[in-house]
């Protein structure tokens, strides 16, 4: 089934292919240029620390829906052991982990999805292989460090999360911007609050998981238009599942990865940040959200702080 035409409109739109350059793998990344590092520096005035993951255990949040993609199986490989065989001087113990790399709070690569056989910037699918990602795999992109601005959709809206299934609009995401006090800038990273994570809290796997609230198609534009660098969500699937047209699914990703070229986020804890800037009007912070190297990877784990 051909994707529908609303869909290849906006593509066109937002599309980002060679405004880097032709070998370009990092897409809206780029937008992270040392001046918006220095400027994000500006941003931390408390020291206030907020780590944004979720904890990395077999208790994760992965149910088994995408298969082979499990949460973390710790398996310990020394436990006390005498280097030299005398347990009175030195002894280590080492533990090794087996897991999927987007099973909890991760970046996906550009090269995560594609369609029409076609990665971000024109690059054949092909290029993905047994061994991973020739072309705009997560250790392309190094560093993402700069302004991070929550856009707490949910409290703008007066509730706690939003319903299950809602699907953002731009008029939403303007909304967070006007309680935040906020105009998001080019090279932000955009942090979207849902509320849905408050489920995986209470232990409710299966609920977290569908149907989920996020970002609708038409939003796709208000990120383009915003210069947006990275985004991410604090649920599962990112953007409204089930997907808004049954002949279009998961349009949010092929947008945003493979048109844009632009970095997302899932499963990012914003709980205790949301609080925060409750409390004391801010919104905006410094943001370290730096992927690990996975040579080839497709994703990665990361562990988010905001300072502020």
């Amino acid at each position: 089934m051909p994707l529908p035409e609303e869909f290849h409109a906006l593509a066109r739109k937002v599309n980002n292919w060679g405004r880097w350059g032709a070998d370009d793998e990092i897409g809206t990344l780029n937008l992270i240029t040392d001046e918006v590092r220095r400027a994000a520096a500006a941003c931390i005035k408390t020291g206030r620390t907020f780590p944004l993951a979720i904890p990395l255990s077999g208790n994760g949040p992965q149910t088994g829906a995408v298969p082979g993609r499990i949460n973390p199986l710790k398996t310990m490989i020394a436990v006390n052991e005498p280097l030299l065989g005398d347990p009175g001087l030195f002894c280590s113990s080492d533990d090794v982990v087996t897991m999927a790399l987007q099973c909890a709070t991760h970046w996906d690569a550009l090269a995560h999805v594609s369609y029409d056989n076609r990665l971000y910037n024109g690059f054949a699918a092909s290029s993905i292989t047994a061994h991973g990602a020739a072309r705009c795999g997560i250790d392309k992109i190094g560093v993402l460090a700069g302004r991070g601005v929550l856009l707490d959709v949910a409290r703008a809206k007066g509730v706690d999360r939003l319903e299950p299934g809602y699907a953002l609009r731009p008029e939403d995401l303007d909304e967070a911007c006007e309680l935040g006090k906020l105009a998001v800038e080019p090279g932000d990273v955009v942090l979207l609050r849902t509320g849905q994570i408050q489920l995986l809290h209470r232990g409710d796997k299966f609920g977290y998981m569908y149907p989920n609230p996020g970002p609708s198609m038409m939003t796709a534009e208000w990120f383009r238009l915003h210069d947006v660098a990275a985004v991410a969500t604090d649920s599962l699937t990112f953007e409204v599942f089930p997907s808004e047209r049954a002949d279009c699914l998961l349009p949010v990703h092929l947008l945003h990865l493979v048109e844009m070229g632009m970095t997302q986020g899932q499963n990012f804890d914003l709980e205790a940040l949301s609080e925060d800037c409750a409390g004391d009007g801010v919104y905006r912070f410094f943001l370290d959200a730096s992927p690990q190297p996975f040579v080839g990877g497709l994703g990665t784990p990361v562990n988010p702080v905001a300072v502020k």
